[in-house]
């Protein structure tokens, strides 16, 4: 028989590491934002406590080590099947998602952290059935519950230092549901008979981890997949057109983070307003240029063919996202330097002045809250050379403007001056500085730009407009920036403008 302190350490450390996995899981599809987090820690309690009730009753009923056995060796089989029962599911939620069929997504979403629910349920029984069985003495009572409690909860924090440093990085995400399953499996099996007939489970167990792990996305939408990565923060494919054009795809797949055309450094997307909308104020060339959020470098690499004098500061959070750039999008302009740090801190530390920082830092379709508020901006204008601008791209569903009005209220309580340009549908690129900005600058500025750029400008010129009015100024004590962008998806999938 297996003793039970060991059995209860090795359930605690799959329990939390199944939370941990499980956000993995839905990453390539949800993203992770805090909504993904809130929901699996909240079905993960849920499913413990309902764990702790149910095992106290089932190991008053039947108090013998064998029914524990079998009880953990069962919730190590379901934890096993999570990551492959879960393609189905998620595949209804992306197709949702492409349709921006709230109910459907949220069935879905719902129906994914299920899964894993039974079998956390079931590893949350196990403790309280172990404290029964421990229990020989009623004046001893307090101290094997308080000792086994106590070796639990060492083992889930072990289990989430273990998926998150190191399974996740290593192995990946169905390979971490798959190592919790066979620890437990193989803990649970000591105790039962014949060993035979049950060592069966942790052996198939063991045989999934072996097997190679195939493409995590497959549908490409017409192109083909020629790379995929599930990186320290995010999934992550190349998806090559029969065309030759490539995009870069994070999380769910519903946006595209970098294009590379073979022919053209323009994309006729909103990477192009990033280039012309600086002359909104400024009378030259960029000689300095931050990019937060640079990916695979579709910016940097215009600004290599237009602006080739200009120095550029590509910052992205995901090292692996540059190393795609290099190897799938020719991100091989020698004016830019690379950081790998996050946006905010990296403007906290640099002592560097720009002309222009673009903000396109977006895990679609949210952006972090943090680079939203008042505090944030305050510290893009103290990093902006006199005359610089900063130019934000505010994403959102169709004909759903409350974050842009948000971004525009936030921005217009650090700048003077704050005009838009809605390039696209589902996109409208915000411009803030501390000098005047308008259409009638960047036409002035035409005649001086590359010759390839000067239709795009014509075109961006017609755009521009007055700030949208009505938003709320976001703090860094209340962003609800997640809220808002949720709210704005829920009303386009009802219809609502």
């Amino acid at each position: 028989m297996p003793p039970l302190p060991l059995l209860v350490f090795v359930v605690g450390t799959g329990s939390l590491g199944a939370e941990i996995a499980a956000v993995r899981l839905l990453s390539p599809y949800f993203g992770a934002s805090t909504i993904v987090w809130a929901n699996t820690i909240g079905v993960v309690l849920v499913a413990l406590s309902v764990g702790y009730w149910l095992g106290g009753r089932w190991a008053d009923r039947r108090p013998d080590m064998r029914s524990l056995c079998l009880l953990a060796l069962t919730a190590a089989v379901l934890l096993a099947v999570v990551p492959f029962v879960a393609d189905p599911l998620l595949d209804v939620a992306v197709d949702a998602l492409d349709s921006i069929s709230a109910g459907a997504f949220v069935g879905s979403l719902i129906g994914v952290l299920g899964l894993v629910a039974v079998p956390v349920l079931l590893l949350g029984a196990v403790t309280p059935y172990a404290v029964r069985l421990g229990v020989k003495e009623v004046e001893r009572a307090g101290e094997v519950a308080g000792r086994l409690y106590a070796l639990s909860t060492a083992g889930s924090l072990v289990g989430t230092l273990l998926s998150a440093l190191l399974f996740i990085p290593l192995v990946g995400t169905r390979r971490t549901f798959l190592i919790f399953a066979l620890a437990i499996a193989v803990v649970a099996v000591i105790g039962l008979r014949p060993a035979r007939r049950y060592a069966l489970a942790p052996a198939a167990i063991a045989a999934l981890i072996a097997l190679p792990v195939g493409t995590l996305k497959a549908d490409a939408d017409g192109g083909r997949v020629i790379h995929e990565a599930d990186t320290e923060y995010q999934y992550a494919r190349v998806v090559e057109r029969t065309d030759g054009s490539r995009a870069l795809e994070l999380n769910e797949g519903q946006a595209q983070h970098s294009i590379y055309n073979r022919d053209s450094v323009l994309t006729g997307d909103v990477w192009d307003g990033h280039l012309v909308l600086p002359f909104t104020a400024l009378g030259r060339p960029p000689r300095r240029v931050a990019i937060l959020g640079n990916a695979a470098g579709t910016t940097s690499r215009a600004y290599e063919r237009f602006f080739p004098g200009t120095r550029v500061d590509g910052v992205e959070i995901d090292a692996e996202l540059s190393e795609i750039g290099r190897r799938f999008f020719d991100m091989s302009n020698p004016r830019l330097r690379l950081f790998h740090e996050d946006a905010r801190p990296y403007l906290r530390r640099t002592d560097a002045r720009y002309d222009v920082i673009s903000v396109d830092a977006y895990r679609q379709p949210y952006i972090p809250f943090y680079l939203a508020t008042e505090e944030f901006f305050e510290l893009v204008r103290d990093r902006l050379a006199p005359g610089g601008v900063v130019i934000v791209n505010a994403g959102h569903p169709e004909d759903q403007d409350e974050l842009e009005k948000v971004l525009t209220a936030t921005m217009q309580a650090v700048f003077p001056h704050v005009l838009r340009d809605p390039i696209e549908d589902t996109n409208t690129l915000i411009v803030g500085g501390d000098s005047p900005l308008s259409a009638m600058a960047l036409r002035r500025a035409i005649p001086s730009l590359p010759a390839g750029l000067r239709d795009t400008a014509r075109e961006a010129a017609g755009r521009i407009a007055a700030p949208l009015e009505g938003g709320r100024v976001y703090t860094d004590d209340r962003a609800p920036v997640e809220w808002l962008i949720d709210k704005s998806i829920v009303n386009y999938a009802a219809g609502e403008d």
